[in-house]
């Protein structure tokens, strides 16, 4: 029987309580700007002392900072207001030297585009970010006021708040009412203010079409390399099986053969051994080319498709699989072969060392993707930086521009995703 999730969505919290949060947030990221102004100075420095050489070794370090506050910021406004800001830096190739990285820092738009908002966040986006706290702090000064414009005014300096000139206690009470409306005017004001600043943010701080162009076709050179290599290494261990299995089989079968055909008629019953020993090498280098084959192409996925496929891994599997497929058809022969060895190498790691008895395989479509979970109610703790197994994998699924992502917490359980972009063709 399915069971629903029976938790129900978490209340909206109320404005006052969002407001707050709002004002503390933009402040924090208010706080922010001097330590953006002080960065824009040492670029400023460094690169006035180009021309003496030292700002060749001044400038990488003040960009990585200012890259390490963008970060941060980008990171907060995911985090407080959901606007996702992706990341514009290009990757430098492994081996880069030092003044490599020096040339391609400069010709990196993103450096520019991050030092434009260090100015825009320390002027505009300081006002944005600080005009909340402002305002609350304006707020307090008019509650205080009949306890300050006494002594402002001993002191012949009176005081004015908002408009009005306080030099008498009616007045000051009146700043007191002013007062306590600027406190929901700043919570109201603040979460505006905050979704103003992450726009004007991803204005600068967002990759350009440049860029983005760029990566991908960083991205794609990446993974042809990958494709191509993976290619090479199949069609290597393609050779080796028919080298080392079949092949030698039938070698074998034919001086058997041999063997048999000048013993026929003098010793018919070695001969008739022979033959036999022969039949049976025959059968065993069918079977390993069955195997190649398969191992190639499974018949079932050639025949069948990927739904019935993956249900029969889950079968096959030494763990009690649970599977749910929900797909609309066939898709391209690169993406169910892609995803079919895929789910396979998984459910073989999870057999050999998650220490689970069950699991599950989920794979539908949406959205123009393929997802398949695949979970196992193991010992968890799976890592992909440990081991190659799983960055394979990633490898046979990025020339699809697809990805695997690995949630395995210890103690279980571990799911595996598996993602590709596709759309069904029949």
């Amino acid at each position: 029987m399915p069971t629903t999730d029976a938790r129900e969505p978490a209340a909206p919290k109320p404005w006052f309580a969002s407001g707050g949060l709002a004002v503390l947030h933009s402040t924090a990221l208010g706080l922010l700007a001097p330590v953006e102004a002080v960065l824009f100075a040492l670029l400023a420095c460094a690169a006035s002392l180009l021309g003496v050489g030292v700002g060749v070794f001044l400038i990488p370090p003040v960009v990585y900072a200012v890259r390490a506050v963008a970060n941060l910021q980008r990171k907060l406004h995911s985090t407080w207001t959901g606007r996702q800001v992706a990341q514009p830096y290009l990757p430098l190739p492994e081996g880069t030297r030092f003044f490599q990285v020096f040339a391609r820092l400069l010709a990196d738009r993103a450096t520019w585009r991050d030092t434009a908002w260090l100015l825009v966040d320390c002027t505009i986006g300081c006002v944005l970010t600080l005009l909340p706290v402002a305002i609350v702090i304006d707020g307090v000064r008019g509650l205080l006021m009949p306890l300050l414009y006494p002594i402002l005014d001993d002191l012949w300096l009176g005081d004015w708040y908002v408009a009005l000139p306080v030099d008498n206690p009616a007045v000051a009470w009146i700043a007191v009412v002013l007062g306590l409306l600027h406190f929901p005017l700043a919570l109201w004001a603040a979460p505006h203010l905050l979704k103003l600043h992450a726009a004007l943010a991803a204005k600068f701080l967002s990759p350009s079409e440049s860029t983005v162009l760029a990566q991908r076709v960083q991205h794609l050179t990446t993974t042809r390399d990958d494709a191509v290599g993976h290619q090479a290494l199949e069609l290597r261990r393609i050779e080796r099986n028919l080298h080392d299995g079949a092949q030698a089989r039938l070698v074998a079968m034919g001086m058997t053969l041999d063997a048999a055909a000048k013993l026929a008629e003098r010793q018919p019953e070695a001969a008739k051994s022979l033959l036999e020993e022969a039949k049976a090498s025959s059968v065993k280098a069918l079977q390993e080319l069955r195997d190649l084959v398969r191992g190639i192409q499974p018949p079932v996925l050639v025949d069948r498709g990927l739904a019935d496929a993956v249900r029969e891994l889950g079968m096959e599997a030494t763990l009690e699989m649970e599977a749910t497929v929900d797909l609309p058809g066939r898709f391209a022969p690169a993406v169910e072969t892609a995803a079919y060895f895929t789910v396979s190498e998984v459910l073989n790691n999870a057999m050999k060392h998650s220490g689970a008895d069950s699991g599950k395989i989920d794979a539908h479509h949406s959205g123009g993707r393929l997802s398949i979970t695949v979970t196992d109610y193991g010992k968890g703790g799976a890592d992909p930086a440990k081991g190659t197994g799983l960055r394979e994998l990633e490898r046979r699924l990025a020339p699809l521009d697809g990805f695997l992502t690995v949630l395995s917490p210890l103690g279980g359980p571990t799911s595996v995703v598996i993602e590709i972009p596709c759309t069904p063709v029949g």
